[in-house]
């Protein structure tokens, strides 16, 4: 399909390839070394991982960052099929980006359908932008717009849940890696905006178009090297059982931290504050925030604070659903007593939980107690 710049300004480069320069040759090397490793990181996730959303994700999107590295080498000569289907292919990336984010740094393990359809729309714009190229006018410049923004919007919304989830994040490694990524993503962003703008109506120049590359190159390196530095139970881990009072997590008595930490959750409800952090957690124990953080991840197994949390509020909110003293308090109330700020964040954590509503929940509670 030509020399298509997804990710710069989806208009063709000019400039033949039949003297290739140093430069280009060692682009052309690096973009190959590029793609191998991440086809090999994208085996390892497919292969150890498969049953993790982020996982599925990340290979994904791997995939399509491999489809930028050959679009934007210039590899096809002429409009042809496979050069549409890698145009399409990179023209999705950003949009994975932003799931792999929201997915890999809060631990979900759903694509939301409204996230699906979001995504599925920027590759049908990026389609109009191939079939209206060159010559297809307002049609042409509306959807190349729209490309670009969408570029932007997700890149904001993926660094967006980088930053906001930072807090509650308890694996280390994992920590550690969001305000790199937060930086090399936004410093990117920048420079392929400042491109756009000093372009103007031109196709960037051959200069700035080896430098976004090349730069895209060197990210990618850097990225795949940190994903496979880390350990695989760091980078994946599957989605622990909720821990309660009840149910005490196994080993944890054998910690002093774990098991004070389990008796005054059980004791005082720390999680019936809906503003609760760990900072504040470890304030009120008197202990420093690092050893609470490795504590629950290392000894009580979550990746996260709020699932953590969300295992007590969870607990409580089903005792009081299955209780016929309490089967005329509104849901609602019951779940903003357990410490739950709102009822959209309360109802997915309880259908993640429990496969069902919080009312057909109670129906069948409050049914099996009267048969009882």
């Amino acid at each position: 399909m030509g020399d298509f710049e997804i990710g710069l300004s989806l208009r063709r480069a000019s400039g033949s390839q039949a003297h290739m320069t140093v430069l280009d040759q060692l682009d052309q090397m690096a973009r190959g070394g590029a793609m191998a490793l991440l086809a090999l990181w994208s085996w390892v996730l497919l292969r150890d991982h498969w049953h993790d959303l982020s996982a599925r994700l990340a290979a994904a999107m791997n995939a399509g960052i491999a489809c930028y590295l050959i679009v934007t080498a210039g590899w096809f000569a002429a409009p042809n099929l496979a050069g549409l289907a890698f145009a399409l292919g990179a023209g999705a990336t950003p949009g994975l980006f932003w799931l792999f984010a929201k997915a890999w740094f809060n631990d979900e393990v759903q694509v939301a359908p409204t996230g699906a359809a979001l995504v599925a729309g920027s590759v049908a714009n990026t389609l109009v932008v191939q079939l209206t190229f060159p010559g297809g006018g307002m049609a042409n410049t509306i959807s190349a717009a729209l490309f670009q923004l969408s570029m932007l919007g997700f890149a904001a919304a993926a660094l967006w849940e980088v930053w906001r989830s930072r807090e509650g994040d308890l694996v280390e490694p994992r920590r550690r890696v969001r305000p790199v990524l937060v930086c090399v993503v936004a410093l990117y962003v920048i420079a392929i905006a400042f491109i756009e703008v000093t372009s103007g109506p031109r196709p960037p120049g051959r200069f700035w178009q080896q430098a976004v590359s090349i730069g895209a190159v060197c990210a990618t390196f850097g990225f795949c090297a940190a994903m496979l530095r880390m350990r695989q139970a760091d980078l994946f881990g599957p989605a622990p059982a909720a821990v309660t009072a009840t149910r005490p997590a196994p080993g944890a008595s054998d910690d002093p931290l774990a098991a004070r930490l389990l008796q005054f959750m059980a004791s005082q409800l720390p999680h019936r504050d809906e503003t609760l952090s760990i900072a504040r957690l470890a304030a009120q124990l008197g202990e420093q925030e690092y050893r609470l953080r490795r504590t629950i991840n290392g000894q009580l197994g979550h990746r996260n604070f709020a699932a953590f949390l969300n295992g007590y509020r969870l607990a409580e909110v089903k005792a009081a659903l299955a209780d016929p003293r309490q089967k005329d308090v509104p849901i609602i109330t019951i779940a903003l007593d357990a410490g739950f700020g709102s009822l959209g964040p309360f109802n997915r954590a309880f259908r993640a939980a429990e496969g069902m509503t919080p009312s057909a929940f109670r129906a069948r509670a409050l049914a099996d107690s009267e048969i009882g």
